[in-house]
């Protein structure tokens, strides 16, 4: 009797396409750090369904991004604070470095205290000591990274995987408003407070130091050849839109399950991570309270892990440095382990950690769409006119929107 392996097709098939999947899913780990947990529950609670449409748009505009940096690192096989060293003078590429650097810092800030809160609401573990433990597991895996690049991407997937599956069970427990979704989709602001919440949601889904770090990952899968470049093109698309897609539904579903269980409840403390956390027990069970504590530190271990990563190819890449990993970690978890032994709120801490790296958006975007404009970068992979339009107006959008905060704040 001859017994048919129908799968062996499909293995095959898998086998041949999973090579050019992984760098996206790196790079979206960043999309559902613990910034965006703070920023889209609170959104969520604080305004309803009203911030939908920058979730949105801040997911289309990262797509649109994302996708640009890869190109960029497959193409030419060197990432971009490399090419703006070669190509930008040694002052401006100097300045790029210190504020990419500073962006760096408030990403640790908000990985490390998710991480940190998370233990604190799973274990009890004190903060500043559960800071200390997402640094050392951050460091543990990017050790995998140094034994294989597909290693690293693997753990960061899984990770990933993690966070969507605790989401995707408490949102079937929330439900949905079908009406109040789609009346969300309408783009209107509720005052300041919801402005800078809008900022936050952009700054923590646009992440400038992912945007560096894409075009990074994508070199390891470079070729001279022009048939298997327009290949890996081909599936790098798919990579990004696919990783993007699924870090997309999981802000969402955040923002879903705050503006449904929380929002008008007169629940307390549901802006802030501990009382999100107390409030899912009480309005599902504990189960629901649990699976965000897990996603959470699941979130915190993995996006510091990328955050460290990204630092390192901002500093080889725009000053030609690089300093023992050990000592990077030092320095950038500062401000967050400060934060923790004080007191301050974490919540808040997230929040506007998320609203900084905002203001960093541009300085990643701007050298990201002139480089890809250019044929003498990109040969026949330039960039067509219209998307270097829509990625001007994506930037002319973001400096519009941080120029109006700094005139409330400051006024």
């Amino acid at each position: 009797m001859v017994v048919l392996d129908v799968t062996a097709p499909l293995r095959k098939r898998v086998a041949r396409v999973a090579p050019w999947f992984g760098p996206a899913f790196v790079a979206a780990i960043a999309y559902a750090d613990p910034g965006n947990f703070a920023t889209n529950f609170t959104g969520g609670a604080t305004f309803g369904y009203q911030l939908v449409w920058v979730l949105v748009a801040a997911n289309l505009m990262a797509m649109l991004i994302q996708s640009l940096s890869a190109k960029l690192g497959l193409v030419t096989g060197r990432n971009l604070p490399e090419l703006c060293r070669d190509r930008l003078p040694r002052r401006v590429t100097a300045g790029l470095w210190v504020q990419a650097e500073l962006v760096a810092m408030a990403t640790d800030l908000a990985e490390i205290i998710g991480g940190a809160l998370a233990l604190y609401l799973l274990f009890g573990i004190p903060l500043p000591i559960g800071g200390l433990i997402t640094c050392a597991v951050a460091v543990a895996l990017l050790a995998l990274h140094s034994r294989g690049a597909r290693r690293f991407e693997t753990a960061i997937t899984g990770l990933l995987a993690v966070i969507m599956i605790g989401f995707v069970y408490t949102g079937i427990r929330s439900g949905t408003n079908a009406g109040a979704l789609a009346s969300g989709m309408v783009p209107s602001f509720s005052g300041v407070d919801s402005m800078i919440l809008a900022a936050g949601i952009l700054g923590a889904t646009v992440m400038p130091h992912v945007i560096y770090l894409h075009s990074a990952l994508t070199t390891s899968r470079t070729t001279a050849d022009p048939v298997r470049l327009a290949t890996a093109l081909r599936w790098q698309r798919a990579d990004t839109l696919l990783a993007l897609g699924a870090a997309g539904l999981v802000n969402l579903a955040m923002l879903v399950i705050a503006a449904q269980l929380f929002h008008g409840s007169g629940l307390p403390g549901t802006d802030t991570i501990e009382g999100i956390h107390h409030g899912l027990g009480v309005t599902l069970d504990q189960g629901a309270a649990i699976a965000f504590a897990v996603a959470l530190l699941a979130s915190g271990f993995a996006s510091s892990s990328v955050g460290t990563y990204a630092g390192q190819v901002v500093m080889q890449g725009f000053i030609g440095r690089s300093i023992p990993l050990t000592l990077r970690r030092l320095l950038t978890m500062a401000p967050a382990m400060i934060i923790l032994v004080l007191g301050v709120d974490p919540t808040v801490a997230l929040v506007w950690s998320q609203v900084l790296l905002s203001f960093g958006v541009p300085f990643a975007l701007i050298p990201l769409i002139w480089l890809t404009r250019r044929r003498d970068v990109l040969g026949d992979h330039v960039n067509h006119p219209l998307t270097t339009a829509v990625g001007a107006a994506v930037a002319v959008l973001v400096i519009a929107l941080n120029a109006f905060l700094l005139t409330q704040i400051l006024i």
